[in-house]
């Protein structure tokens, strides 16, 4: 008798906690969510990669749940002087400027006619499998928001204060030297940021940054501590990005790491 009370409240508990999984979930939370992708192709089978047949489901999930692709520019611009986001907006972004972004991802989001980022590590431009200078400059011209993601990838912590200054400087300024629209945007490498990292992109004209860690962004969030949302290889990809949105909203919703 005392197993079956047991059991019952164990299946109330889970049912409870479903339930109120599911109602954060399907509540609109007034919050912008921001995807962590890095590469898109049937070739890799890495964590990183997200088959093409996969991401093609998950735009096509996103469109049908009413979610409206905008850019960081979008967001700073309708923070600046007070204009409304669209109901559910969302920014689709991209970490390390895979060449794949170029051939698979940039024509699946126009197919889609939504808006993306593409954060670009400056010294690997030009390298194998990655971007170069004309598929960048031709991503801008189709309305593709170009950020960086630092000149070599290093982890900003780790380095010294001048050499944080180099990384968000120089890679920077090697991608407008060449010819790219002014660079407002950045991306910490692995997520990783700190006091320093935040005043060497101040001084370098940065409006924005985004990081690792899950959960939602309003106008009152640090522009260079944006939430964000990872969204890696899962075998069930569909139920994967669900889980994944959840999470970020739960980390809202709780108030946890939240900037």
């Amino acid at each position: 008798m005392k197993y079956y009370k047991i059991t019952a409240i164990i299946s109330i508990l889970i049912l409870i906690i479903a339930g109120f999984c599911f109602y954060i979930y399907q509540k609109p939370s007034n919050g912008l969510l921001i995807l962590e992708y890095h590469k898109v192709n049937d070739i890799d089978n890495d964590e990183y990669t997200i088959p093409v047949k996969d991401f093609t489901a998950q735009l096509d999930y996103l469109s049908a749940e009413g979610y409206t692709t905008i850019s960081l520019m979008d967001f700073i611009h309708a923070k600046k002087y007070g204009e409304k986001l669209p109901a559910k907006p969302i920014i689709l972004t991209f970490d390390d400027g895979y060449e794949d972004n170029f051939t698979n991802v940039a024509p699946i989001v126009n197919k889609h006619n939504m808006k993306a980022t593409f954060f670009i590590i400056g010294n690997y431009i030009n390298k194998k499998d990655y971007i170069n200078w004309a598929q960048l400059k031709q991503l801008q011209n189709d309305n593709i928001e170009i950020g960086c993601h630092t000149a070599n990838h290093l982890p900003l912590t780790t380095l010294s204060a001048a050499q944080i200054q180099n990384e968000v400087k120089l890679s920077k300024l090697l991608m407008e030297w060449n010819g790219l629209k002014t660079i407002f945007f950045f991306s910490y490498p692995n997520g990783m940021y700190n006091n320093t990292a935040i005043q060497a992109l101040q001084q370098n004209n940065y409006l924005a940054a985004v990081t690792g860690d899950p959960g939602l962004n309003t106008f009152s969030t640090n522009p260079y501590l944006l939430q964000r949302t990872y969204i890696p290889r899962e075998r069930f990809s569909l139920l994967g990005l669900k889980l994944r949105i959840l999470k970020s909203k739960l980390f809202y919703y709780f108030h946890i790491n939240q900037h």
